[in-house]
């Protein structure tokens, strides 16, 4: 049974990380919801809890909009890392 409260849409979309050690990473999002997104990353030594920064466009027609969000990582499997975004404020 499906818990989540925003649903998931697929993401064609590229997403920089910045990492806890201040290290950058371009990421590809496999699909992304109001609050979370679920990224391919391979050795990047994520573990469940950490804080991480996100940028990502979101194109929307005739706009393209740029989102700066905080996240948590929520898991990590062999084929990405799920982050649970802060939907409503902006990093700064």
């Amino acid at each position: 049974m499906e818990r989540r409260l925003h649903t998931r849409h697929r993401a064609r979309t590229t997403v920089y990380i910045l990492l806890p050690d201040g290290q950058r990473r371009l990421c590809k999002a496999v699909n992304l919801s109001a609050t979370g997104v679920f990224i391919r990353t391979v050795g990047l030594g994520l573990r469940k809890g950490q804080q991480v920064s996100l940028a990502f466009a979101i194109d929307l027609g005739a706009v393209t909009k740029l989102h700066r969000r905080t996240a948590v990582v929520a898991h990590v499997s062999g084929g990405g890392t799920g982050l649970m975004m802060d939907a409503f404020a902006a990093a700064r």
